[in-house]
């Protein structure tokens, strides 16, 4: 079996920098990868503070952080993270984006690197379905924030090898988070049971039942969740979310119970997209 010794993470986004951080943190080289100089060079600073803020609270000694920050690396060249042991995609949810990255990566990386994906939704099958040993391919999903959230679905797709989930499984352990196993199914486990969490709330709030406010409170003190579902939607990004409400939605042949509202998707047409645009449904301009 291949022992991961260092990873290669494709996207600089929230969840790419979360899923470096982890990884440095317990003792894997990190190369981050991303297009833009710009966009790694901003992903490395918040990892860097990120790390600084745990010797601030007590967390973590200074020369473990130290450690941490000599193993991530960062780059715009896909060549450069041809020696890998395994590479985590996480770039936008788009299908022939991530079947384009993989496609490279098959003429650079040697067979025994392991490819796994973050999408949240989109057909593991598939997206190896384009490459030429799909065997070596599997879904990784971590969830938002991935320093702090504790599980990871390991997706199996049709043709993944049973050693790539073992793998995996075993790397997922190595990060202190809880890996559950799951085929590829639209949404796979979390994403499938979170549409009505999301989808009714929706409802609720536009029959004016209950303000968004409300529902949020009412979820947390009641519900006992961490997060209601508009903040929650506002820290994933109200894009993300609709995305993958779409691709449920029509993986299911049109559900019902996975339809999208269209007020989710007027808050994307209006660019209130969350936290990141600093207005969702919610308002974080300071």
């Amino acid at each position: 079996m291949v022992k991961i010794k260092h990873i290669a993470v494709i996207g600089s986004g929230t969840m790419g920098a979360g899923i470096a951080q982890v990884a440095v943190e317990h003792g894997f080289d990190a190369t981050l990868y991303d297009i833009d100089q710009q966009q790694v060079d901003k992903a490395m600073a918040s990892i860097y503070k990120r790390l600084d803020r745990h010797v601030e609270k007590g967390r973590a000694e200074a020369s473990v952080m130290a450690e941490a920050k000599e193993k991530l690396s960062v780059t715009t060249d896909l060549l450069s993270i041809g020696s890998v042991d395994l590479v985590v995609e996480a770039a936008p949810e788009k299908l022939e984006i991530k079947q384009s990255i993989f496609q490279q990566l098959e003429e650079y990386c040697p067979s025994e690197t392991i490819f796994a994906t973050n999408t949240s939704s989109l057909s593991i099958t598939e997206i190896g379905g384009k490459v030429k040993d799909p065997s070596r391919l599997a879904g990784l999903h971590f969830f938002n924030p991935a320093p702090l959230m504790l599980l990871v679905e390991v997706v199996r797709g049709v043709e993944t090898g049973q050693e790539t989930i073992d793998i995996l499984t075993a790397f997922s352990e190595q990060l202190n988070k809880y890996p559950v196993v799951c085929r590829d199914t639209p949404g796979f486990i979390v994403n499938r049971v979170a549409r009505p969490f999301y989808n009714e709330a929706l409802r609720i709030e536009n029959d004016g039942v209950a303000s968004v406010e409300q529902i949020d409170r009412i979820l947390k003190k009641a519900g006992g969740f961490k997060m209601g579902p508009f903040e929650l939607q506002d820290m994933i990004g109200i894009d993300i979310n609709f995305a993958t409400t779409n691709t449920v939605y029509s993986s299911f042949y049109g559900d019902s119970r996975f339809r999208p509202h269209y007020n989710q998707e007027r808050m994307v047409q209006a660019g209130r997209l969350g936290r990141k645009t600093e207005g969702g449904f919610y308002d974080y301009a300071t």
